[in-house]
């Protein structure tokens, strides 16, 4: 128990200032900030989700200390409580059925990767909803708070005095700007926490991986399925993101979260289906380079994800593909 604890201390202390390092205001620092809850995942995965915990907290406490409760509570919501509840679940596991894994007794049932990355869109969800009442409890209200701290943002980025008309380089009209990113930003910031939730989530397993620490066998991701209320989920906060009010933001970014987790699972369903393919290193390759330099492909993933909880078009291409040649 006291190397768990110590564990514990030294990950927290290794998020507090990944965490912290937001404060400099350099680019490197964003990218050390999103990757915060790294090390409390990996305490998680390597050892114990009560090591793992001990971070969260650890990491908290240090950053409330020296810069306040927000930075408590901001650590703890956004990065610290994720981080340890997608650890203890990745490495959730329970006695396999009969007959299943080879019908051994000591055989386990692992938690499936795929709802790890569907509690990954959840939490990215959660994550982004509960920043919301900082700016405003209504719709009306938080547009309005939102709408304020850009400008505040942008005036400080552009110089301009406090009381003069905002201009922005290159935009013609910097109210239509902030009036844009007002609608944008909670389903991007969705979107965003999404992809940082699953990249350290992949991460921390990997260096548990590389370290021998995993206890888990490593999942087969192309193989990876949601469950069927995860469409179902879809379906109805995108009907409901129609609404007005804060019933349709709070419905926006979930469907913006659980879209991406179905372009994970796009991802999943090309790598399954190109199996065999003598291009199929050049076909993945392009398509990760479309998505990380342009972004917007990624939408064709989120498709190939919905077709294949729809058709389950793994099965339908394996079928048709036939079984390996024997050599």
């Amino acid at each position: 128990m006291m190397q768990l604890g110590l564990i514990g201390i030294g990950a927290g202390a290794a998020a507090a200032l990944l965490f912290a390092s937001v404060t400099s205001g350099s680019w490197l620092s964003i990218i050390l900030f999103y990757l915060a809850p790294l090390p409390i995942m990996i305490a998680g995965i390597g050892w114990s989700h009560w090591a793992a915990l001990t971070a969260a907290l650890t990491a908290a406490l240090a950053l409330g200390l020296v810069f306040g409760t927000v930075f408590f509570f901001a650590f703890l919501a956004g990065a610290g409580i994720p981080a340890w509840w997608l650890g203890y679940l990745a490495m959730l596991a329970r006695p396999a059925a009969a007959g299943a894994n080879g019908g051994s007794p000591a055989a386990l049932e692992w938690y499936p990767p795929g709802r790890l990355v569907v509690w990954a869109a959840v939490l990215a969800a959660l994550i982004v909803l509960v920043a919301i009442p900082n700016f405003g409890t209504d719709a009306e209200s938080f547009r309005a708070g939102l709408h304020q701290a850009l400008a505040r943002m942008l005036r400080v980025e552009t110089g301009a005095p406090a009381g003069a008309p905002l201009t922005v380089p290159g935009v013609s009209n910097a109210e239509r700007l902030i009036d844009f990113l007002v609608m944008a930003i909670p389903p991007a910031a969705a979107v965003l926490a999404t992809i940082t939730n699953t990249f350290n989530l992949w991460l921390s397993a990997r260096i548990v991986k590389f370290s021998g620490l995993l206890k888990r066998p490593w999942p087969q991701l192309p193989a990876m399925t949601f469950p069927p209320l995860a469409a179902a989920a879809l379906a109805i906060a995108m009907g409901l993101s129609f609404l007005g009010g804060l019933i349709g933001i709070v419905a926006g970014v979930l469907s913006a979260s659980l879209l991406m987790a179905f372009g994970v699972l796009g991802f999943a369903v090309l790598h399954a289906i190109t199996q065999g393919i003598n291009s199929r290193g050049f076909l993945l390759g392009g398509v990760y380079a479309g998505v990380i330099v342009f972004g917007w492909p990624v939408l064709a993933l989120c498709l190939l994800g919905l077709i294949e909880i729809a058709f389950n078009l793994r099965a339908r291409v394996a079928r048709k593909r036939g079984p390996p040649a024997v050599t």
